[in-house]
C-alpha cells in the first residue's frame, strides 16, 4: 500500500491505526459507532492493521 507524505515530509499510513495516538482511535470509534475501549481492546487482539481492526470492531 503506498504511503502519503504529510506536510512535514513524513511517511504516513493509513492502512494501520496507532493503537497509542488517541486522536487516531477516537476517529475509529466514531467511524464505527462504538467507544474507544472497543477500539483498544480490538487493536490490543488483532495487532494494528485498520482492516483486521474494524474487523474485530464489527464482532462486538
Amino acid at each position: 500500500m503506498a504511503q502519503r507524505q504529510t506536510s512535514r515530509g513524513r511517511a504516513q499510513d493509513r492502512a494501520h491505526v496507532a493503537g497509542g495516538q488517541d486522536h487516531e482511535v477516537k476517529y475509529e470509534a466514531k467511524k464505527e459507532g462504538v467507544s474507544k475501549d472497543v477500539v483498544e481492546k480490538a487493536v490490543k487482539s488483532a495487532g494494528n492493521s485498520r482492516r483486521k481492526v474494524e474487523a474485530e470492531v464489527g464482532r462486538h
